[in-house]
């Protein structure tokens, strides 16, 4: 089941994107603002959110333009109130992938939230495939050689990650941040420490390794292509 974050200070509104989402198959998951947002992030794995612009403590722009400069990649759609185009550049240009104008056809909302979710390579059943290993994202399992194995939590989506972006180099800190939360204290130390749990578990893998990239982080490459 995908996670998407629903960030909205009106409360009617809020409750209703949850209801409709949650109605649609979907984990819906408010916060109140932008600050709230990055709290909620902080303990789950968010996979969209859809965001208003105007709130208190941190607005739309200012939590969007915050998670890609932190290199978080999952796609956000922002419902705003404000039509002039000069807002909507402002939105596109802090980082956002898609922008509704207020009043919202909640099933128009519904088809966003799935376009942007296949646009972000992301399966309708969570699942990747490289070769014969099979990544299953609601188990956290991992099928290899027929044999199925299930992750730690942490372990899991960084695999997850780099293998939805093949031979895409991804730094300690862009994995610590989306997959820890930006105010972690956990040092870069930990990735490695996950990544070598990982290249263990997976030695006699046929289908992918997982590289280190001297200087710069990790990336994941299949060994039959």
């Amino acid at each position: 089941m995908f996670n998407i974050l629903v960030v909205e200070d009106n409360a009617d509104m809020r409750e209703l994107f949850c209801t409709v989402l949650a109605d649609h198959g979907y984990n819906s998951i408010p916060a109140v603002d932008g600050a709230d947002a990055l709290r909620v992030m902080e303990k789950e794995y968010i996979d969209l959110i859809v965001a208003d612009i105007m709130m208190p403590n941190m607005d739309g722009y200012e939590l969007t333009k915050s998670l890609r400069d932190a290199a978080y990649t999952l796609p956000i759609l922002m419902v705003t109130a404000k039509d002039q185009f000069d807002d909507i550049q402002r939105g596109f240009r802090a980082g956002t992938d898609d922008y509704m104008i207020k009043p919202i056809n909640v099933k128009e909302l519904v088809l966003r939230v799935e376009a942007l979710l296949r646009r972000a390579k992301i399966s309708s059943e969570k699942k990747i495939v490289v070769g014969s290993t099979i990544l299953n994202y609601d188990a956290l399992t991992v099928t290899l050689h027929g044999k199925e194995l299930t992750l730690p939590q942490k372990e899991f989506y960084l695999l997850y990650k780099l293998l939805s972006y093949p031979n895409k180099i991804f730094t300690r800190q862009q994995l610590m941040d989306e997959i820890w939360g930006m105010f972690s204290e956990t040092d870069e130390r930990t990735v490695n420490t996950h990544i070598n749990r990982l290249r263990e578990k997976f030695s006699d893998c046929s289908d992918f390794e997982i590289v280190t990239v001297r200087g710069l982080g990790y990336k994941a490459v299949k060994k039959n292509e």
